[in-house]
């Protein structure tokens, strides 16, 4: 007879575990008070006020991932971060058409919970909804023996947000003599990673001993949400792109209308000492530009009027400025010149 005992925890998932990072996670955001009024964190669905001062709210959701980013924070060991990047990634597509983000949830799958890690991460998605303006109000951890290397996990996000009717940015408000701007990017953000790994690899970069690396790959994707939405409630916005995969092109591409063409000038892109290492690997500038965000985090399509009044909303470092104009055309962007490494 066989008197063994089969148990979860045998099987690699300890619930004792993962009930204290729930715990954890309940008691950071305990910290603020929540304007919601409701004890979502520990709960089966999180609940949420949509709020009045909206005469026909819209509701607008986003969902992503930080891709192989995660990997270089698993070979440096340094979490504190990517939680950032996860935020961003969503809540930076939000403000595209207008939204407020509201809300934020978070889904962790790992095969072995590490609580040293895992507290990390949450303390990055944390100061994420902090700088945007959202709450967390749950989400889901997942131990998942086998289905990860050891040390291995994966982190996606989930984001809504609220939008006027009357204030939602579609192509209709794009019109033909706007500029495009360019809100300058913290760096690589959250694209291109798997290229990245592929040249260290190739290279035989060691990562740990390459300073300028280890500080430049795990910088946090910017968030734009408060000064993109200041600048939505005075009007100055008919577009904006936020530049994730595919580059400047293939996102501007997406909210120019038809018959208009978003003429930019790469010599006018102002890059950062990173792309400029990249580009010295032996990349084509068309390889960077589809791949990377080359400095150029955000792009605002704007009438020309505004333009002496957008500044003031940003910090220095990532004050906008001039890189082309929506013209007549069928392509709906052309890229012009070339970019200055």
């Amino acid at each position: 007879m066989n008197n063994s005992k089969f148990t979860y925890q045998k099987s690699g998932v300890n619930i004792t575990t993962a009930d204290k990072f729930v715990d954890f996670i309940s008691n950071k955001t305990k910290q603020k008070k929540n304007k919601y009024k409701f004890k979502n964190i520990g709960g089966f669905g999180s609940i949420t006020d949509i709020p009045k001062t909206y005469k026909k709210p819209k509701l607008v959701a986003s969902t992503d991932g930080v891709g192989t980013k995660i990997e270089i924070a698993n070979e440096l060991k340094k979490f504190d971060t990517i939680g950032i990047d996860l935020v961003a990634m969503c809540v930076n597509d939000l403000i595209v058409q207008g939204a407020k983000p509201l809300i934020f949830l978070d889904y962790i799958s790992i095969n072995k919970l590490d609580l040293k890690k895992l507290k990390s991460v949450m303390k990055g998605i944390l100061k994420g909804c902090k700088i945007s303006g959202t709450d967390l109000v749950g989400g889901e951890t997942a131990e998942m023996p086998g289905t990860y290397d050891k040390d291995k996990f994966d982190i996606a996000g989930f984001s809504v947000g609220i939008v006027d009717e009357k204030k939602i940015l579609n192509k209709k408000k794009v019109k033909k003599n706007n500029i495009i701007l360019a809100v300058p990017s913290n760096g690589l953000h959250s694209n291109g990673f798997s290229l990245i790994r592929y040249i260290l690899k190739k290279k035989k970069i060691n990562l740990k001993k390459n300073n300028f690396l280890k500080t430049e790959l795990l910088k946090p994707t910017k968030i734009y949400v408060r000064e993109i939405l200041k600048l939505i409630k005075k009007n100055f916005i008919n577009g904006c792109a936020n530049i994730t995969g595919g580059g400047i092109s293939d996102n501007v591409k997406r909210i120019i209308p038809n018959g208009l063409c978003g003429e930019i000038n790469l010599s006018k892109i102002k890059t950062k000492k990173i792309f400029k290492w990249i580009k010295n690997q032996n990349l084509t500038d068309k390889e960077m530009l589809k791949t990377f965000n080359c400095g150029v985090g955000f792009c605002l399509i704007i009438n020309p009027k505004n333009l002496n009044k957008i500044g003031k909303f940003f910090d220095k470092d990532f004050k906008p400025y001039v890189i082309g104009k929506i013209i007549s055309g069928k392509n709906k962007v052309r890229l012009n010149e070339k970019i200055k490494w």
